[in-house]
């Protein structure tokens, strides 16, 4: 049985606006880097993009347990993202993932 300790990983596809993947790209940038130097919930937020496809954008994202998320989307730093690219975001598909294994280096 699953309790609200467990960590959330959730993978999120995106699709840019092509026209303004630049600076979508900025603002990804400054979330993530301050998303993981100011919350210690956030374990892990990485961000690449289809090879040959820069506009589809797909972000791994670990979180410690719910708590951690919750707090995480309240955050000004993640509220400012959220504003400042609601026009350049054509698509956002958030899905849920069990983790496997999650290693890193």
């Amino acid at each position: 049985m699953k309790t609200g300790s467990e960590k959330i990983v959730r993978m999120a596809e995106l699709e840019i606006d092509p026209a303004q993947l630049e600076a979508y790209l900025a603002l990804l940038a400054e979330e993530i880097e301050a998303s993981v130097e100011k919350e210690p919930g956030v374990l892990m937020l990485h961000a690449v993009s289809v090879k040959g496809a820069p506009e589809k954008v797909r972000i791994l994202e670990v979180y410690a347990n719910r708590q951690a998320y919750e707090a995480h989307i309240q955050t000004p730093h993640f509220l400012k993202y959220k504003t400042l690219t609601a026009g350049m975001v054509l698509s956002l598909n958030l899905v849920d993932v069990d983790p496997i294994v999650l290693s890193a280096k």
